[in-house]
């Protein structure tokens, strides 16, 4: 049988990579040319901080799945899981494709509140998966926050 730390890693593999092909160099110029707030000093350690939320969220899907009864898998919270991972996976084509940072903010916030759906339905299953999506809980509102104000400075 499969273990469930593979399953989920290459599923969310595949979801992260076939998204991020969504991705355009013109979207990508038009995105560099945006201003951004003075006090983001901390830009350069947003690839950091999103792996630790990827790795933190796979983590919590497979403690999920361990956690869960034997005899009732958790199919609709993996589907929850594979649903916030494709809205954070489409904030940024998202933004590329309307050329607009409102859209970003949008769906940044819209993964928020997913996040913290899944998170309330996955506390009484276990504590630790809840535990690991606080990372994504955490710095979601912080990247919405920072996309909105680059929309009024743009």
């Amino acid at each position: 049988m499969i273990k469930s730390w593979l399953v989920i890693c290459i599923v969310a593999g595949f979801v992260a990579f076939g998204l991020l092909r969504l991705n355009t160099p013109e979207g990508n110029r038009w995105f560099n040319r945006q201003r951004r707030p003075e006090w983001l000093t901390f830009e350069g350690l947003i690839p950091v901080i999103w792996m630790v939320v990827f790795v933190c969220g796979g983590w919590s899907a497979y403690n999920t799945w361990e956690s869960a009864p034997i005899n009732n898998p958790p199919w609709g919270l993996m589907a929850l899981y594979l649903l916030l991972e494709a809205a954070i996976m489409l904030y940024t084509p998202s933004m590329f494709w309307f050329r607009s940072l409102r859209v970003g903010t949008i769906v940044g916030a819209s993964g928020w509140i997913l996040g913290v759906i899944l998170a309330v339905l996955v506390f009484p299953i276990s504590s630790t998966a809840m535990i690991l999506l606080l990372p994504y809980l955490l710095w979601s509102p912080i990247g919405t926050y920072v996309t909105w104000v680059m929309e009024g400075l743009n």
